[in-house]
């Protein structure tokens, strides 16, 4: 039904501006509302012989009839009223109003005895186009008077279209619209304009365009700009300045866009403003979240490489101005890897927000803590008097980052390693000073770690060697450029081989033998620690296994562990797959463990211990003394054998300190029942010295330098009072 009316509706349209020829419609119907039977017929009859037409006439004689017949939907429209207001069933206005209520839409022209004009007149205020006096009709005036009045119809519906389209499409669109005339007084708001402003259009029609729409500049709040008096002022379309807010009638403030543009009529001269706007407030807000989100770090919150660099090049600016210095402390966490290795991501991000906050409650409100990615961090003390400044801040830093990081079930223990640049000297621009302290971070790894490095120009050449050395690293495995030697364990009582240490050398191709102080802790860093270790197991397995089958003395071999193939996940099954590849006893395999590897998860490392422990291999702690040298963990610890480290037994002879330090060891060790093996023994001297306090073992150039494999096969084919030391 809808989409008849519509289709007649512009084709009443079309006809009415000419764009359909009259001949080619279709005949129009005119309902005639006559008692007179003669005046009926004279107006049959004019209608008929009008150029104007078609038209159809129904006549119909009582007022009742009439209305029957405008509310039957079923019959042929009707395209005009012609009625006379006097019938038999209804007299004058009752008339009028009876069939003007029957059917409002359609045209009506009343006919009229002259006597009763004034009746016809108030029929016309009541809704009739017009009226006409019945005796002074002719053909002409007539068809006329009706074409014109059908014309007026389909004009009036045409625009009423056009506004019902307008008015829907307003209604349904995103944006708020509203409208003024030229003094600046409302005179249209779509509903979602009532909505964000808070005014009916009931009360909104006819105010002042600035009660209804009120808006605050963020930049300059006591500056309100009326966007429509400047689309009028300057005959153009306008916007409003960014940051813009509306202030809805109840107080509520959103953030909006919007355009304004001027009205013009037929000559071009501006008769009023319209303002179309909308709400961006999750918009601004999500823009303002990705900007932050681009220059902060996801998990920490911290400023991030971007930002960082920002700040540091206005922190340089302000520095070069102020004739004062800056620093850069880059700052990497020791051995990070392998608490992700072993206890997963999730723990691994917690510690990093643990150090991020420790980080940031250790420097000045100034100051700025970034994290680069990773475990690395980067933080500028935007102003110090003096480099020593910079060393305050590096120690104030690795006491507060040493202590204990409670991390879910876990105590963590980390230490971190820092690099310090000071500009101006340095480096002049951001990324040469942050690159220097990233070198001068690297050469404190190599120092030990857990301490803090001032950059030096030499260091550059150092970096450079680094890098070389860690491209090889990327490739060594697969071009099998790795290779063991083995150094013997001696007993200090009989002088016989109780054991062997496995020590890995690095054949670089074009730099000879590299020794493992010099790529190990590169190898850590880089990640590629665990498949090398992964090597130097399978290899020592192996070696000893067949030693084993060519009736050698049989001694255990041992082989080092680090922290992060300590922590691996697949460390203790892999264990086991090679010791069933090889075919070796696990009696004779040894690891030798750091303090700072068994300290940093005891929980997780106990648990790995008595793994091995399981498997029947034997454990010693390396470096005895170097480390936490707590006693509660040789209780807590599986643990077979102490080893003193080399730095003591340098100076048994010389240093009375160093003396004490290695018989509290021995006697340590004779009270938990460990084993204790020297190392480092380089004199007779020392030998002796050690005999004396019947340490166990020994092991050092005096008695014999790292070989090759078959070397220390002949070794132990002359050695044939050989034993395995339980």
């Amino acid at each position: 039904m809808c989409a008849i009316r519509q289709t007649i509706d512009e084709k009443v349209v079309l006809i009415a501006w000419g764009l359909v020829r009259r001949d080619d419609a279709m005949p129009q119907t005119i309902l005639l509302l006559q008692d007179n039977a003669s005046k009926a017929a004279i107006a049959r009859e004019l209608l008929a012989a009008s150029s104007d037409g078609p038209f159809a006439v129904e006549w119909i004689r009582s007022c009742a009839a009439g209305v029957s017949r405008l509310k039957d939907r079923t019959k042929n429209g009707i395209a005009a009223i012609l009625l006379d207001l006097f019938l038999p069933d209804a007299q004058e206005l009752e008339t009028f109003d009876r069939i003007f209520q029957a059917s409002p839409d359609i045209p009506i022209l009343v006919l009229s005895r002259l006597e009763h004009e004034e009746v016809a007149k108030q029929a016309v205020q009541r809704g009739a186009q017009d009226y006409l006096i019945d005796d002074r009709l002719d053909s002409s005036f007539l068809s006329k008077a009706l074409r014109n009045m059908l014309e007026r119809a389909a004009n009036a519906e045409a625009l009423f279209i056009e506004k019902e389209r307008a008015q829907v499409t307003l209604n349904s669109i995103g944006d708020a619209v509203i409208s003024t005339d030229v003094a600046g007084s409302v005179t249209y708001l779509n509903h979602v304009a009532e909505v964000m402003t808070g005014w009916p259009s009931a009360e909104a029609l006819g105010r002042p365009f600035s009660d209804v729409f009120r808006i605050i500049d963020s930049a300059n709040p006591e500056h309100a700009v009326n966007p429509m008096t400047m689309a009028m002022q300057q005959n153009k379309t306008v916007g409003l300045t960014a940051g813009c807010s509306l202030i809805r009638r109840d107080g509520f403030k959103s953030a909006i866009e919007d355009s304004a543009a001027p009205i013009h009529d037929r000559r071009g001269q501006v008769t009023g403003a319209v303002i179309v706007f909308h709400d961006v407030t999750e918009a601004r807000a999500m823009s303002q979240r990705m900007s932050y989100l681009a220059n902060h770090d996801y998990l920490t919150d911290l400023p991030n490489r971007l930002l960082l660099n920002d700040r540091l090049s206005q922190a340089m600016a302000s520095a070069r101005r102020h004739q004062h210095q800056l620093a850069v402390l880059f700052v990497d966490v020791d051995r990070f890897k392998h608490v992700n290795d072993s206890l997963g991501h999730v723990i691994g991000d917690q510690l990093l927000l643990s150090i991020a906050g420790r980080l940031v409650a250790s420097v000045r409100g100034s100051d700025t803590v970034s994290r680069q990615g990773g475990d690395e961090f980067v933080i500028l003390l935007s102003t110090i008097a003096q480099a020593e400044d910079a060393a305050l801040s590096a120690n104030k830093i690795l006491i507060a980052l040493g202590m204990p990081h409670q991390v879910k079930e876990h105590v963590l223990q980390i230490t971190v390693s820092m690099g310090i640049g000071i500009y101006p000297d340095d480096g002049i621009d951001a990324e040469t000073l942050v690159k220097n302290a990233d070198i001068a971070m690297l050469h404190a790894k190599d120092n030990g770690r857990s301490n803090y490095q001032f950059f030096k120009p030499d260091m550059n050449e150092h970096a450079l060697e680094r890098q070389s050395l860690e491209s090889g690293l990327r490739h060594a495995l697969d071009r099998r450029e790795f290779v063991l030697y083995y150094q013997p364990k001696m007993n200090l009582e009989t002088e016989a081989i109780t054991g062997a240490e496995a020590l890995i050398r690095w054949r670089q191709p074009g730099q000879g033998i590299v020794l493992p102080e010099k790529f190990i802790p590169i190898a850590e860093q880089c990640g590629y620690i665990v498949p090398i270790g992964r090597w130097v197991l399978r290899e020592a397995c192996r070696q000893a296994q067949r030693w084993l089958d060519a009736d050698l003395a049989p001694i255990p071999v041992a082989i080092n562990i680090s922290a992060v193939e300590l922590r691996s996940k697949d460390f203790v099954p892999g264990v086991r797959a090679v010791l069933q590849e090889t075919g070796l006893d696990a009696q004779y395999l040894e690891f030798e463990l750091t303090e700072t590897a068994l300290m940093q998860d005891p929980t997780s490392t106990i648990a790995v211990l008595r793994a091995l422990k399981d498997m029947g291999a034997q454990l010693t702690l390396d470096d005895f003394g170097t480390g936490y040298s707590s006693l509660s963990y040789l209780k807590r610890f599986p643990i077979d054998a102490l080893k003193i480290d080399k730095s003591f037994v340098r100076g048994l002879c010389t240093d009375a300190g160093d003396a004490n330090i290695v018989s509290a060891v021995i006697n340590m060790g004779k009270s938990f029942r460990l084993r204790v093996i020297a190392e480092g023994v380089e004199t007779r001297e020392q030998f002796l010295a050690l005999q004396a306090q019947h340490c166990t073992e020994g092991q050092g150039y005096y008695f014999q330098e790292p070989l090759a494999a078959t070397e220390f096969a002949k070794l132990l084919g002359s050695d044939l009072s050989a034993t395995v030391v339980a």
